[in-house]
């Protein structure tokens, strides 16, 4: 069992010993996906960076609910992806800041001597590594279209 397998177990149980309920649910639906993901695999255990995988899938389906609920005007149904969300992100390494990103973003352009828009696939394959699990996809991919615009 993984470091971070071990601590959302623990997690889990302490939940149930706190009757902290939004936790609880939270936490069974994410071993319940970390389950299927071992079933799928055909192992036995995942790895730290698979389950952080799942941790970030997980993270953007309520992110993408959240949106979509307070466009509906839903705002309980928005509220509790939020608490959600944020239950998420306690196991999720911490997130960057737009400076770093940009940092990093202009770090991979001179490395890759990108100039136009054009070049950005060669600019993501470069900086997507150094970013996987800390910044959102979406805002690496505005940060670098306007550096490169």
């Amino acid at each position: 069992m993984s470091s971070l397998d071990q601590k959302i177990q623990e997690d889990l149980v302490q939940a149930m010993k706190s009757k902290d309920a939004d936790r609880l649910t939270v936490l069974r639906m994410l071993k319940s996906t970390l389950t299927n993901t071992k079933i799928q695999k055909k192992r036995e255990t995942l790895e730290d960076a698979e389950i952080l995988e799942v941790l970030q899938k997980q993270a953007k389906q309520r992110k993408e609910s959240i949106e979509s609920f307070e466009k509906a005007g839903r705002a309980e149904l928005a509220d509790k992806e939020k608490r959600e969300y944020e239950i998420l992100l306690k196991y999720l390494p911490e997130q960057l800041s737009d400076a770093d990103i940009r940092a990093l973003a202009e770090k991979a352009i001179k490395t890759t001597g990108a100039t136009v828009k054009a070049d950005m696939g060669k600019v993501m394959k470069e900086l997507m590594p150094s970013v996987k699990g800390k910044a959102d996809g979406k805002k690496v991919n505005e940060i670098l279209s306007s550096l490169l615009a």
